[in-house]
């Protein structure tokens, strides 16, 4: 069988396949990819997380060979990553080492999700001069808990970001800027499907973006929800919360809500399952199997679920270590959390092949 990045080429097909075969079939991630890769400068555009036509396409196929939603390469995708193709038995992908672990430092466990072990990875990391920026999710002053991405070189404001939205925030955006700012370190935060889209950009051997990336952080996922619906319907007009008043959000069998009086409510999932993104059903990846470290909360409490994919997330996650910025217990202390990953891995797995047997691929 030929490779995609062949078909690709032989048939000259250009974005028009993508706005059919993805975009109107409404299994668009959002991510940017296609956007950031275009080669010629005004044919695309940006708006309201989705691609937009702007100019004349040159079929040159880039947009088709990094769009996470364009064809099946998972396969050649771990290939790349990993030097072989996962086994039936890793049901949350192929990794090195699995720990529980959390950030040491009050000032980042003030702000952060779970365990803040993405936030002080990336402090680490700065501070050893590893990276020099961070393509992250960040907070919109204007429109309050509505992430946006954000390019970081602060080390302070990294920290200040910390933390979960559960909408839909397009990080290769921030990393498309770093990029253009010429930053030669950038470290990249995201969710699978992001994580996916940068890989395949890899994979293009597009070095423009490649040779200023210096790790992924993934992000567990199982999938976003509307702004519009979740918080400002649900949250604010049904629930009566003032969304200024809210201090954290998470989900631990249903999307919980503390306010700044100490508050907590809970949505069951069930309810908030109807903002979800529809596009979000085609996504078979929950725990970003192709990061170089990979974390979530999956039932802890006050601790991230880490897995060390690569050997650059184990050089970040023991340098980490080391030098003070995290402290770590063996999964085999959180047996529940482990049995927790498999299930949500295996659910999310199972949803996208049954929309492939309804006529759709991811």
């Amino acid at each position: 069988m030929p490779s995609q990045t062949r078909t690709v080429k032989e048939k000259k097909l250009g974005f028009e396949e993508l706005q059919r075969d993805v975009v109107l079939k409404g299994r668009c991630t959002g991510c940017g990819a296609c956007f950031i890769a275009c080669p010629v400068k005004g044919v695309l555009d940006y708006a309201s997380h989705t691609p937009v036509v702007v100019g004349e396409c040159i079929h040159c196929g880039i947009c088709l060979r990094v769009c996470p939603r364009y064809e099946d390469a998972s396969d050649a995708l771990e290939t790349m990553v990993f030097g072989r193709t996962r086994t039936p038995e890793e049901v949350f992908g192929i990794y090195e080492n699995v720990y529980v672990a959390r950030s040491t430092r009050e000032d980042i466990l003030e702000h952060c999700q779970d365990g803040g072990v993405a936030t002080s990875l990336l402090v680490s990391a700065f501070m050893s001069r590893t990276i020099d920026s961070a393509a992250i999710s960040g907070i919109t002053p204007s429109s309050l808990w509505l992430p946006r991405p954000l390019l970081s070189t602060d080390l302070q404001e990294i920290i200040e970001n910390a933390g979960t939205r559960y909408t839909y925030s397009p990080n290769l955006l921030a990393y498309k800027e770093g990029v253009t700012q010429g930053r030669e370190k950038i470290a990249f935060v995201g969710t699978p499907c992001q994580i996916q889209a940068l890989r395949r950009i890899q994979q293009a051997a597009l070095r423009k973006y490649t040779r200023a990336l210096a790790f992924t952080i993934g992000l567990f996922c199982s999938e976003c929800f509307a702004y519009e619906g979740l918080l400002r319907e649900k949250i604010q007009g049904e629930l009566g919360i003032d969304l200024t008043d809210i201090t954290k959000m998470n989900i631990k069998g249903g999307i919980i809500i503390t306010t700044k009086r100490g508050q907590t409510v809970k949505i069951p999932l069930k309810d908030a399952k109807k903002f979800g993104e529809p596009k979000c059903r085609y996504c078979d990846d929950f725990s970003a199997e192709l990061a170089d470290i990979a974390v979530g909360g999956v039932g802890l409490e006050g601790w991230t679920f880490t897995i060390i994919r690569t050997e650059k997330g184990r050089t970040l996650f023991n340098h980490a270590l080391t030098k003070g910025f995290l402290e770590a217990k063996g999964v085999e202390d959180f047996e529940s959390a482990f049995t927790l990953m498999k299930k949500l891995s295996t659910i999310k797995r199972k949803r996208a092949m049954n929309n492939r047997k309804n006529g759709f691929s991811p």
